[in-house]
């Protein structure tokens, strides 16, 4: 397995994940907090499907599909454009609503496919250059990437875990 196919299936298995974590819910399902200040299912969707194509188009040097592919408008989420839900707070957490399973999926499935595109044509080399100087060390698009995953993965099972609780 290459480092290439490493991480298409890696990016894969969260947007499959997802699929399952959403399956069924409805928009009202998806904004139902399972606490008065914890994240909703539909947030944490939205949130890690953002981030995932923040962070992938930057280091490929591409736009983001939020904006590209007019999913900023499609949502209608009282958002800035440039918003990746990074430092919410409950009250922003609570303005994910009206927004269905199947808009967040095909928000997340337009990210796939440029996230998918962009990996699946790195080699072992490209991994090392560096993407971000505002770290110590500098961040390199490996450890980037493993990183998305790794937040991704984790939002994931927040939400696996938010619907488990609604019942």
């Amino acid at each position: 397995m290459t480092p290439a196919e490493l991480l298409a299936d890696a990016f894969t298995r969260i947007r499959e994940g997802v699929e399952r974590v959403v399956d069924g819910l409805d928009a009202d399902q998806l904004a139902q907090r399972p606490a008065d200040d914890a994240n909703t299912v539909g947030w944490l969707v939205w949130h890690l499907s953002r981030v995932q194509d923040d962070h992938v188009a930057d280091a490929a040097g591409l736009e983001q599909v939020w904006t590209s592919g007019g999913w900023h408008e499609r949502l209608g989420l009282p958002f800035e454009a440039a918003e990746t839900g990074y430092g919410h707070s409950a009250e922003q957490v609570a303005q994910v609503r009206g927004v269905d399973a199947d808009q967040l999926l095909g928000y997340l499935d337009a990210v796939h496919q440029q996230t998918l595109a962009y990996v699946e044509r790195l080699s072992p080399e490209d991994l090392d250059r560096v993407v971000d100087r505002h770290w110590d060390p500098p961040v390199t698009l490996g450890v980037r990437l493993v990183s998305v995953v790794n937040d991704d993965t984790q939002h994931l099972g927040q939400a696996a875990y938010a619907r488990g609780l609604l019942g």
